[in-house]
């Protein structure tokens, strides 16, 4: 994996390459004889106001801009920009008038005195503009991050309890049955325990957990209704496809659905599973038959699961699936395509 990019200190090598530039452009660009002038201005005194530019770029753009620039002291925030633009000014043709005495009659000198310190000012102030922009941005995402990450456990909170609920009336069924089936029922119970205390805390999981968690919920299935329901499950994934990662407890919902409304409202029910991988996508298909004149399937709870999934695709793969649900002709039949990461 590769490491994280900082960009903070790749912001502060940025600002020291270039005011180290603009400091030593004099003695990169000139030589001694010419006393390493830029045009008619010599190479220490370029230096110095360079100097000085960088005192009034990070003065405004660290100190008074953020401080003062505002409804309550924008009056003072104007006032002291000014004397800090006339201070570098006056400082700037102190210098020239210590050290550089003849180039005072120099006319285009004065043109590098006023002017920078007036663009250098603008610039820091776009530039806080800027980097404030980027600031809130930023923290607009991780506010957004967080509440995203805080409605998934919400869905994911939702989702489990009412799974639990069924495992459990499973193993009611068996132990009246006084089944021989039941031990190896609270081993997958035992698994399915596992996964979700552990495992479904991760942002992904991998795929191939995902499968075994769902895996062991119909065969928990099968053992409760044993011949009464047709239940087929067609699973085609092979070890490299299981590394994928995926978003736990996202397939359960659409199986639970189909044996909450598909089981004892038909004379004959049936489910179909199918998965498999193809091209780096998941192709996942629930097909079950219902009546649909039998209203006892409807309750408090029903459809729950398939909101509360649909919202965390929205939310987590935005354009990256694709879920196609046909309710017809007393079958309901959903198809989830995936890009997997």
């Amino acid at each position: 994996m590769k490491p994280a990019v900082n960009y903070k200190y790749i912001g502060y090598a940025l600002h020291v390459v270039i005011w180290a530039t603009l400091l030593l452009l004099p003695y990169l660009v000139s030589n001694a004889a010419n006393e390493y002038r830029i045009g008619v201005i010599p190479g220490p005194f370029f230096t110095g106001t360079v100097l000085i530019n960088a005192i009034i770029f990070y003065a405004n753009a660290y100190y008074m801009y953020p401080k003062l620039c505002n409804r309550r002291f924008w009056f003072l925030y104007i006032v002291t920009g000014v004397l800090l633009l006339l201070g570098s000014i006056w400082l700037k043709f102190h210098a020239l008038a210590v050290w550089f005495p003849a180039m005072m009659r120099e006319g285009a000198v004065y043109r590098y005195i006023a002017a920078p310190s007036v663009i250098v000012f603008i610039i820091s102030i776009i530039y806080r503009r800027i980097i404030d922009d980027v600031r809130f941005e930023r923290e607009q995402k991780e506010k957004q991050s967080a509440q995203l990450l805080t409605e998934l456990k919400f869905l994911r909170s939702q989702i489990s309890p009412h799974f639990m609920f069924n495992v459990l009336t499973n193993l009611v069924s068996l132990a009246r049955k006084k089944s021989d089936r039941l031990e190896q029922s609270l081993i997958r119970l035992s698994d399915l325990m596992r996964y979700m205390l552990y495992d479904a805390r991760e942002k992904k999981v991998e795929l191939r957990k995902e499968i075994e968690y769902l895996d062991s919920y119909i065969e928990l299935q099968k053992l409760r209704f044993e011949n009464e329901v047709s239940i087929r499950s067609a699973i085609d994934l092979n070890d490299a496809d299981g590394r994928y990662a995926i978003e736990p407890m996202l397939l359960i919902p659409f199986v639970e659905n189909a044996f909450k409304h598909g089981i004892g409202y038909s004379t004959h029910p049936y489910i179909y599973i199918k998965l498999l991988v193809n091209r780096e996508s998941l192709i996942f298909e629930v097909l079950n038959n219902f009546d649909p004149e039998d209203n006892t399937s409807k309750d408090e709870s029903s459809g729950i699961g398939l909101a509360n999934v649909r919202t965390r695709l929205n939310m987590l793969y935005k354009n990256n699936y694709s879920l196609v649900i046909n309710n017809s002709d007393n079958l309901f039949h959903i198809i989830l395509t995936l890009k997997l990461t």
